[in-house]
């Protein structure tokens, strides 16, 4: 676990309750430091620290962010990514984790089976596929420890 804090913004697209998350299997809640906020906008506007957002709509990777111990990292959903308001306030602040374009005959050959109907029948704009959020977070969160020589971990 790397100490990170972790702010969530309302509404969720889950439960926090104890029961939901021990379904989960995050059994290490009880050891993150979490706070909500409703307005991120105004949470955003009035932090004292610097801050990321990452998207796979931009165009510098996040390997091009210079981290502080202070900076907040920002992810979307996976599904809807982040309001527009914040890529037309601060578009200087959007990087993105580099990912290939998902083509289906690549995954028919890795999977040997038939490509289901739904999979054939979704095609994201910009024909690439997202990393899931955990992941994302996982990637640029370890670039970030990274950059500061995991002083934070020792």
């Amino acid at each position: 676990m790397t100490g990170s804090d972790l702010l969530l913004v309302r509404p969720l697209g889950f439960s926090t309750s104890d029961r939901m998350l021990k379904r989960a299997g995050l059994d290490y809640w009880h050891r993150v430091s979490v706070a909500f906020t409703d307005d991120l906008m105004s949470y955003l506007e009035n932090l004292p620290h610097g801050f990321f957002f990452f998207s796979s709509r931009a165009t510098k990777r996040y390997t091009e962010v210079s981290y502080n111990d202070s900076d907040y990292l920002i992810f979307g959903s996976e599904t809807a990514g982040l309001p527009e308001t914040f890529h037309q306030k601060w578009p200087e602040k959007f990087f993105t984790i580099p990912t290939r374009p998902l083509h289906a005959p690549a995954v028919l050959a890795a999977s040997g089976d038939a490509i289901p109907a739904a999979w054939q029948a979704h095609k994201r704009t910009q024909d690439s596929g997202c990393l899931n959020l955990s992941n994302a977070v996982s990637i640029v969160l370890y670039e970030a420890l990274r950059q500061r020589e995991f002083n934070s971990l020792i």
